[in-house]
């Protein structure tokens, strides 16, 4: 018995900076006549994000939050007249972090939806359709930071100190602090263990704190896990 074919297909752009996750997601859903899913471009840095997306024009872009160049948000910021024509391309974040920051700051800049990078293939088809026909997804809990953050009048002070690391300390400082292992946190974040202990040096560093233990207390009081 064959399996009936899709009664529409959404055409998909994946933008993310490692290949080997961009391979993971184009084998688990871009089997067209089985999922609807016709992955059309690939991009791993903002400028080819920028190019692809405006060549394509697709439906939905699956797109990581931190990328070389500016990250998702200045892909929005300069792919936003695309998103305003009728039918526009519309974005759903795809990320391994769920920092409140993160996922205020692409809902701002534009995309309809934030989903994390554990989300299960069956259900990342059904958020990409349902992004397409102009819903908002969010994996659990992430809805809240966006109800919060639209609903607060007063804009949250700056953190000097947090400022003082890029993204991908960010998020190793939030992993680190969650309990995970350097080996764990390497897998997460796909890098190797040598430059996930580089990361922990610098925000230990840049943060002047000793060790692990005073690293997750800082994070914990900016309530950052």
């Amino acid at each position: 018995m064959t399996e009936e074919a899709p009664e529409r297909v959404a055409r998909v752009v994946l933008v993310d900076d490692h290949r080997m996750f961009r391979t993971g997601v184009r084998a688990e859903i871009g089997r067209t006549e089985v999922t609807g899913i016709d992955v059309v471009g690939e991009a791993d840095d903002v400028d080819s994000a920028v190019r692809v997306v405006a060549e394509t024009r697709p439906d939905v872009v699956l797109l990581d939050v931190h990328l070389p160049g500016g990250g998702g948000v200045e892909v929005l910021r300069r792919s936003a007249g695309l998103m305003g024509e009728q039918g526009g391309v519309k974005f759903l974040a795809l990320s391994v972090s769920d920092a409140a920051e993160d996922v205020i700051g692409v809902i701002r800049g534009g995309a309809r939806g934030y989903v994390t990078k554990t989300i299960t293939g069956t259900d990342l088809v059904d958020a990409i359709f349902r992004i397409g026909d102009g819903d908002a997804v969010f994996s659990p809990r992430l809805a809240g930071f966006v109800l919060d953050a639209f609903a607060a009048t007063d804009t949250p002070p700056v953190d000097e100190d947090l400022d003082r690391l890029t993204q991908r300390e960010r998020e190793v400082l939030r992993l680190i602090a969650r309990g995970y292992a350097y080996k764990e946190i390497a897998k997460q974040l796909f890098i190797s263990v040598k430059t996930v202990e580089s990361h922990v040096s610098a925000v230990l560093r840049k943060l002047q704190l000793s060790n692990r233990h005073e690293l997750t207390r800082w994070a914990t009081a900016r309530r950052l896990v």
